[in-house]
């Protein structure tokens, strides 16, 4: 992993780039998307799909990272074409059905995910070891808003896998908030469970200050008190606490050595500008190298261009 700690140079210019610092998966994900635009399939396509995710081996972090961002540009097309070629190809069944959840997502009603699941039983047989299937399966849950009674055995699945992976926690997250099939008690359950074991640099670092981020966009939504009251939740003790950690071990060089690292330190940044903690914010956008997320960032606009105001006025140093 490279230093988060940057000087400004050309190659920093802010930009959104899904891969984020891995530079092999943004190699194939920019191979994929000339292939659509050529309008035809490049059969050697799917050998770099396979080699990247192969790639990652038993670093399951990456492994989803991985997939994450190939599922959001293949479509459904080269997925099915390459589940069809390698029909006992885990990754080519784990893309699969990363790709068919991205497609539900952006559906008004998901539809029955029963395939989804049936799928994800056989990656799994196909690696035991592999956490990822049962993510996939906890995602399905969201999507099709199962009871929350049925998270338990899933989720004793992955933490018995991969105990601090970051897409299962942030897909349990999301799952147990009030916007979908839990509420606020059971965020906090999620997060008390977690906080007094979690190693300070594990993969899931960033949960606690995503729960807050997600707190204070769901109060500027609200409106009205609930909005004006919004800019109190980073005077919250608890709040400052976590920030002011934060701050001190992720802006360490090599601290942060997971898969979505950046994608971490813009949740930094945003949260740090949030709290009027200006110095630390900048160090934040420094550490980033340009690399901007879309979310936080697209609370409140075009998130590039949100990005880019801020790193241009706050990363100088």
């Amino acid at each position: 992993m490279p230093a988060f700690i940057r000087r400004r140079r050309k190659g920093n210019a802010p930009r959104i780039a899904p891969e984020l610092d891995d530079l092999a998966l943004g190699k194939v994900r920019r191979r994929v998307l000339s292939c659509w635009d050529r309008g035809s399939l490049d059969t050697a396509v799917m050998a770099l799909l396979s080699q990247v995710i192969d790639e990652a081996g038993e670093d399951w972090d990456r492994k989803a990272h991985r997939l994450e961002v190939l599922a959001g540009v293949s479509g459904r097309a080269l997925p099915g074409i390459w589940r069809e070629h390698k029909p006992r190809d885990q990754g080519a069944l784990l893309l699969h059905a990363w790709s068919e959840l991205v497609q539900a997502g952006q559906q008004s009603s998901p539809g029955d995910l029963s395939d989804v699941r049936e799928t994800c039983w056989r990656a799994a047989e196909l690696v035991p070891a592999d956490p990822i299937p049962w993510i996939l399966h906890l995602s399905t849950l969201r999507l099709e808003r199962r009871p929350t009674r049925e998270l338990s055995p899933i989720w004793r699945e992955i933490k018995a896998r991969d105990p601090w992976n970051r897409e299962a926690h942030l897909q349990a997250l999301a799952y147990l908030s009030p916007e979908e099939c839990g509420s606020s008690v059971l965020v906090l359950d999620l997060l008390d469970g977690i906080r007094a074991e979690m190693p300070a640099d594990a993969p899931t670092a960033a949960l606690e200050l995503t729960a807050i981020v997600r707190n204070h966009t769901r109060a500027v939504s609200v409106g009205g008190l609930m909005a004006l009251g919004a800019a109190e939740i980073w005077r919250r003790a608890d709040v400052v606490k976590v920030l002011e950690q934060a701050a001190y071990d992720w802006l360490t060089p090599g601290f942060l050595k997971h898969a979505a690292a950046l994608a971490d330190l813009n949740l930094l940044a945003y949260a740090l500008l949030k709290s009027t903690r200006l110095p630390e914010a900048g160090a934040a956008l420094r550490a980033t190298g340009g690399v901007a997320t879309p979310w936080p960032w697209s609370v409140e606009g075009d998130p590039l261009e949100r990005f880019s105001h801020f790193y241009t006025r706050h990363s100088e140093g």
